[in-house]
């Protein structure tokens, strides 16, 4: 209708949104057009020759006329015929007490709320007057900025869920991190342990080696002197000598007689750097030493590496790269030193 198109362009609105409002709810009066636009608002306008205008009004109005229809015949039936001279103006809904100008308006109200209880008034709706014009303008604007802000919360809530979850993935995979770097760290400072005690226990045999080898050449001496000077030879008796104690190699660990099949090596570069740990076969060579080294770093030359051992000094040359691990007496742990030229 006109004067309805012209009082919501006079609200601001656009006129393309206001000939979709219209258009869209049959020209059914001001409120369901105002309703439209605010339902619809940000969304853009479609091409109004698509646009289909309700045809539900005209069903509900074909239904009213009939019941119109037969609240005549009752009436009728009752001798209370409807006077013509009674002309109503208007449609009231028994249910909430609202009235409406046309059945259209009435029909949209009865989709919205649920109602279908209505009937003919007489009361007018008389135009809206400029001040009435402006409370509803400034109704419609608030309902807008009301909207707005409640469409704002919510997409406030959905950034800040969205961000939770985003930080609690973050936490439970430093979590993950932290984890992992921690058991790597408790596996190093174990392996760490592992061969403190096998160079302790490498180091001990060693020493009891030694200390055998002093007392073995003390008593050869002892023995040797005594033959020269004719004395009796210390530590002989009528009872019959103890055995003598096989000497203990560094490749038994100060345990005689015990086979050690497996030998760790600790291998440290004469440049520095970070050593090199592997466990191999006591019979395997020295050349497979280096030969291994050669793989671990690409500085290393099998036919130019040569090694050594600082306790006790020892250097090995090419000569001793054929020979086993238990002959070089490194069995069942030692370090050794490897100097590239």
């Amino acid at each position: 209708m006109a004067g309805d198109k012209e009082t919501l362009l006079g609200m601001g609105f656009e006129s393309a949104r206001v000939e979709w409002a219209l258009k869209a709810t049959g020209n059914r009066g001001l409120q369901p057009a105002m309703d439209h636009i605010l339902e619809h608002e940000g969304q853009p306008v479609p091409d109004l020759g698509a646009v289909n205008e309700s045809s539900s009004g005209a069903s509900r109005r074909d239904a009213m006329d009939v019941d119109d229809d037969e609240d005549a015949d009752a009436l009728k039936s009752l001798g209370a015929a409807a006077s013509s001279a009674v002309e109503a103006k208007s449609i009231k809904c028994s249910e909430c007490g609202k009235i409406f100008r046309n059945t259209a308006v009435a029909n949209f109200h009865a989709e919205k709320s649920g109602h279908d209880q209505f009937e003919e008034s007489t009361e007018e709706i008389k135009p809206l007057t400029e001040e009435e014009k402006k409370e509803k303008l400034a109704e419609l604007r608030q309902r807008m900025v009301e909207k707005r802000a409640k469409k704002a919360e919510e997409e406030l809530q959905e950034r800040k869920i969205n961000e939770n979850i985003r930080r609690k993935s973050g936490k439970e995979m430093n979590k993950i991190k932290e984890d992992m770097k921690l058991k790597q760290a408790l596996k190093e400072a174990d392996e760490k342990k592992r061969e403190k005690i096998e160079d302790a226990r490498a180091k001990a045999a060693i020493k009891a080696q030694i200390e055998a080898d002093k007392k073995a050449r003390a008593e050869k001496f002892a023995r040797e002197k005594a033959i020269r000077d004719g004395q009796p030879i210390p530590g002989e008796s009528s009872t019959p000598a103890p055995a003598p104690v096989p000497k203990a190699t560094p490749s038994s660990s100060g345990v005689a007689g015990k086979d050690f099949k497996e030998t760790r090596l600790q291998i440290r570069m004469s440049t520095g750097g970070q050593p090199y740990t592997t466990t191999l076969p006591s019979e395997a060579t020295l050349r497979e030493v280096a030969e291994f080294l050669a793989g671990q770093s690409l500085s290393v030359d099998v036919e130019t590496v040569s090694f050594s051992q600082h306790f006790p000094r020892k250097v090995f040359s090419h000569a001793d790269f054929p020979k086993s691990l238990r002959e070089l007496g490194l069995t069942p742990s030692a370090v050794l030193i490897a100097t590239i030229p």
